[in-house]
């Protein structure tokens, strides 16, 4: 009697892994789609265009994924029951039908895989991609978080004013209202920088995860509050020109710069401000090791 050969489990298991990846894309891919479309032209829910990032974002936390392959073939095949619990969370999910918890499913099953191939030491491996993925992941966190922001409202108005009088420009400012000839203008929710501060802190993650300076706890929570400060004072003279072109009559600059592509150009060159703090951090905090290998530091000294 002649016994079937058995497969061998290498062999097995990456039947599985393709498997699992064939199955990931024919259901996330339509998703991820229909947030690119979103974001790209924006056509996606306002809360969910927060959440923009993710154009860059995603790619990134992809690329971050290739690089670590080899870590990630060396770690020894375990399963750890968590992985299953994400998994069969992240389908149930996936089946509601509700549009954020379909989101929400797609950074909880590759958590899930993760688990259930490498175990714990393959989600720590991915844990930084993963990272990227959840924080790109489109949510209605935003909208539970606006109605906390009219103090930033109110603050973003006072200085857009306090800057305009400086240039003898007559405007009245009433809490997250500015007067200019008769116009008004509204500090909305919307207006109040949220999106620009989610996106400055999660470029400014990737910058610090580019450089490697995010091993420096220091030097993390620095570029954070760097980039969170730049995109305030950023907004705030957004929003001062904003004021002014609509006080003076400036329609067409104004629909430019808020809803057309001057807004996205002047959002650019914000993030490129962040690349050059990056360089000048580095510049001015460089590691010990660069340090030693530029002669300022020697083992005399």
């Amino acid at each position: 009697m002649e016994t079937q050969p058995k497969i061998p489990v290498a062999i097995e298991r990456n039947l599985f892994i393709g498997l699992a990846i064939a199955l990931l894309v024919l259901l996330y891919a339509p998703l991820l789609l229909h947030w690119y479309d979103g974001w790209l032209n924006k056509s996606i829910s306002i809360e969910h265009e927060y959440f923009s990032h993710g154009v860059i974002g995603l790619p990134f936390a992809a690329y971050i994924a290739w690089n670590n392959r080899q870590q990630w073939n060396k770690l020894p095949n375990q399963l750890h029951p968590l992985g299953g619990v994400l998994l069969g969370l992240g389908g149930v999910l996936y089946l509601s039908s509700i549009s954020d918890l379909v989101n929400l499913s797609f950074p909880i099953i590759l958590a899930g895989l993760c688990l259930w191939l490498k175990g714990i030491p393959g989600l720590k491996l991915q844990g930084i991609a993963l990272l990227f993925v959840l924080l790109a992941t489109p949510n209605y966190i935003p909208y539970l978080i606006e109605p906390l922001a009219l103090p930033l409202q109110t603050f973003i108005a006072n200085m857009a004013g306090f800057v305009l009088i400086q240039f003898n420009v007559p405007v009245t400012v009433d809490q997250i209202y500015l007067y200019v000839n008769g116009q008004i203008v509204e500090v909305a929710p919307h207006c109040a920088g949220l999106k620009m501060l989610f996106t400055s802190l999660y470029v400014g993650l990737m910058l610090l995860y580019w450089t490697g300076a995010i091993a420096s706890r220091t030097k993390t929570i620095l570029f954070l509050v760097a980039a969170a400060l730049t995109s305030v004072v950023a907004n705030i003279i957004r929003n001062t020109l904003l004021t002014l072109f609509f006080g003076t009559g400036n329609q067409a600059l104004f629909d430019w710069l808020h809803e057309g592509w001057g807004g996205d150009l002047y959002s650019a060159s914000m993030l490129g401000l962040l690349v050059i703090l990056m360089k000048l951090m580095q510049y001015y905090f460089p590691d010990q090791q660069e340090s030693e290998d530029n002669g300022q530091i020697s083992p005399e000294s």
